[in-house]
């Protein structure tokens, strides 16, 4: 409707140029039938405004507008679920399905071509026929987002559903957590806010299990990386383990013995004496060797005088 919009405030002046040409008994007669044709324009204008031709895209098809509308819905669904799922982090584990099935919908789009011969292709339509390109950048931009957090090191059966290594994970995380909380509230009525020596004692052992878990997923992922993958594990495991180590260290003062102390502590230990032992074995050795040095120098000079007094008796 705008082009014709914008035609209408020409015909008056069209009739001012008509007029002089026509003569001046002529002039109102053409003011006249271009006033009729000013009130059919803007008749024709209303038609195809009702009809909804300039409003609503008219040049994708009705294919093509129902993947776009997909397209929307599914954007808004992700966007929210990881708004939603921010902090504390847990984007791959609720988000999966909504991506996969934006997956599909971009998909779709990509593949989509009009019913009619004359139609144009809706992939070109929808992705390429503008510069801002809105559904290629909203595309790029879940895309970059979902492989930022590594979400495939976590599910498995093409993104389907989380891995059996993160579901243990998150077992033992979940159970971890349910452990700090119950035996902080226990103690809390009897012991000082900086004595949780409950939970460390109580939960010890499922935080150990957790850490041991933890450590071997970084050693697998850290060897599947050389055929190309990333080094990271998922955001969700990553945040998760952070989580459970600074409630364990900073806010319970809790600590893991380590396993390997007594080894650690001999090499130390042995490695620590080995200046004094240098330094003491080199010190009798050389104490041992001047002696061994001085006494035949006290039996050459005993020697020499007996000859000197055997010469001249």
């Amino acid at each position: 409707m705008a082009p014709l919009r914008c035609l209408l405030p020409l015909l008056p002046a069209l009739a001012l140029a008509l007029g002089p040409a026509a003569g001046g008994a002529r002039r109102p007669l053409a003011l006249e039938a271009l006033g009729e044709a000013g009130e059919l324009a803007e008749e024709l204008a209303e038609e195809l405004w009702g009809a909804g031709l300039p409003g609503d895209l008219p040049e994708l098809e009705p294919e093509c507008r129902h993947l776009l509308a997909a397209f929307a819905e599914g954007s808004a669904a992700l966007t929210g679920c990881l708004g939603r799922r921010a902090r504390p982090v847990r984007l791959c584990q609720a988000c999966h399905r909504h991506y996969r099935r934006l997956l599909a919908q971009y998909g779709n789009i990509v593949r989509a071509v009009g019913n009619s011969s004359e139609s144009h292709n809706c992939a070109k339509s929808i992705l390429t026929s503008d510069r801002l390109q809105i559904v290629v950048t909203l595309s790029v931009f879940f895309n970059e987002t979902w492989e930022a957090a590594n979400c495939a090191n976590c599910l498995k059966n093409n993104s389907e559903e989380l891995s059996n290594s993160t579901v243990e994970f998150l077992d033992l995380f979940n159970k971890s957590l349910t452990c700090f909380e119950h035996n902080f509230q226990g103690q809390t009525v009897y012991l000082s806010p900086n004595n949780y020596t409950e939970v460390c004692k109580n939960c010890n052992e499922t935080y150990k299990m957790l850490n041991d878990l933890y450590n071997n997923l970084q050693r697998m992922n850290r060897q599947g990386s050389e055929s190309g993958h990333s080094t990271h594990l998922c955001i969700d495991v990553e945040d998760a383990m952070n989580i459970t180590r600074k409630l364990w260290s900073k806010t319970f003062n809790c600590s893991v013995p380590c396993s390997d102390t007594v080894p650690v502590i001999a090499v130390s230990s042995f490695i620590l004496f080995l200046p004094i032992v240098f330094y003491l074995s080199s010190f009798l050795h050389s104490k041992q060797k001047k002696r061994i040095l001085i006494l035949p120098k006290r039996i050459q000079s005993n020697a020499s005088l007996v000859n000197i007094q055997e010469k001249y008796s």
